[in-house]
């Protein structure tokens, strides 16, 4: 199998009298099933007959990859004489190890650092108590780490730590270094953690309260939206010549012309389009299954990719990485950063919060623009309630000033 990635004989046959020639075979094996390159492979199987070769040097065991001795080879680099190992960029080799070890401990390859990961036994029990108690996503969840990292870092599983105090200088400190929106998501997970702490009798009962409340005004915003003329473009700017524009070009589609969320985009599979009846079976924030009509020009855009730019792979998400392992985006944050790369190409301010809402707020514009009432903007935007729907009156700028009167002059005294 060594000789899928590599090409020259003397090269393969340093490689087969590197200690650990099985574990390479079979690496180099799943390394093909994943769709990786011969380039990127190459460099990953390098990178573990390096640790082989360090581990047989030490007289460690060959399946011997804990963090503790992945640790130790790092540490060992900047001063390797290995021979036959030298001149290889750290970044590079180190990915190659993470892939080595996730493949040795049967998880899914994975080459990206994920430092905002906090695992802890207090965050398992709570994110298990959520799942069933409140029926939370996994995607919410998430969310949930993300925002409370650095608190849970802080408690290292002792929750006693918490009291009123410390509640206070943490979201005093989320104001000084944060923005409304984020101060707000951050205090909402906080109050669910602490209410699972209070009904399992880890905290004083009333402990929620010291959290303070940050004020939000509904509707006082205006929301971002683009120009029907900078949508065309930033629909225009992938090259659709190459796989991943049109890819690309496809998640733009759904964003802009039918108004889904990233994490919609997300989470569509092969089995959600029914060709025949034009529909697209979306699961939102509710997780409830919403039947939406598609388009031909979104049919289209979904079509051209899934025949010449989806790579064969056994996943049965819509939208996979363009790069093996070809695997769904690990989050939102991959569709909303295509999106983002779209505004920048087009030549449209991307200096905004979340650029794939932009333009789900752009497609609710455009319909607004056309005549729709607010009833069907929300059927479509799929929002239990109009009261969610009301932000985009404030968008139709010419009927407001049908309703504006005539700023009564002041007499004087």
């Amino acid at each position: 199998m060594l000789e899928h990635f590599f090409h020259w004989p003397p090269q393969i046959a340093r490689l087969r009298k590197n200690p650990g020639v099985e574990l390479l075979n079979a690496f180099a094996e799943h390394l093909k099933q994943s769709g990786y390159s011969r380039s990127q492979g190459c460099r990953h199987l390098r990178a573990t007959a390096h640790l082989l070769h360090w581990l047989e040097h030490r007289g460690s065991a060959l399946n011997e990859t804990s963090p503790v001795v992945i640790g130790e080879f790092v540490r060992h680099l900047p001063r390797c004489r290995c021979p036959g190992f030298t001149g290889m960029q750290h970044d590079r080799l180190l990915r190659g190890i993470r892939a080595f070890t996730a493949f040795r401990d049967g998880r899914m390859l994975c080459t990206e650092r994920h430092d905002d990961a906090v695992v802890s036994t207090l965050w398992e029990h709570f994110s298990r108590w959520m799942r069933e108690q409140r029926g939370l996503s996994e995607r919410t969840l998430s969310d949930y780490r993300h925002r409370l990292r650095h608190l849970l870092a802080d408690l290292d599983d002792e929750p006693s730590k918490l009291n009123v105090a410390y509640l206070r200088r943490f979201t005093l400190e989320l104001g000084r270094n944060g923005g409304n929106t984020v101060v707000k998501s951050t205090t909402t997970a906080l109050r669910q953690f602490v209410r699972f702490l209070i009904v399992t009798g880890q905290c004083p009962v009333g402990l929620e309260e010291a959290i303070p409340t940050i004020a939000y005004w509904r509707l006082s915003t205006l929301p971002r939206y683009l120009q029907p003329d900078e949508i065309e473009r930033v629909l225009a700017s992938p090259d659709t010549r190459t796989p991943v524009g049109k890819r690309d070009r496809a998640i733009l589609l759904l964003l802009a012309r039918m108004g889904l969320r990233a994490g919609d985009v997300l989470q569509l599979r092969l089995a959600d389009i029914d060709w025949r009846a034009a529909t697209l079976s979306v699961s939102g924030k509710n997780r409830r299954q919403t039947l939406l009509p598609l388009t031909q020009e979104v049919g289209d855009g979904i079509v051209d990719y899934l025949l010449h730019g989806r790579p064969t792979t056994a996943s049965d998400y819509l939208f996979v990485r363009a790069i093996a392992p070809f695997r769904p985006f690990r989050d939102a944050r991959g569709v909303s950063d295509v999106a983002k790369l779209a505004l920048r190409r087009a030549g449209v301010d991307a200096r905004v919060y979340g650029a794939a809402h932009v333009l789900r707020h752009s497609a609710a514009s455009s319909m607004l623009r056309q005549g729709a009432s607010l009833q069907e903007i929300a059927a479509v935007l799929r929002h239990q309630s109009t009261v969610s729907t009301q932000i985009y009156a404030k968008v139709d700028v010419v009927a407001l000033r049908e309703l504006a009167q005539p700023w009564p002059e002041v007499l004087p005294c």
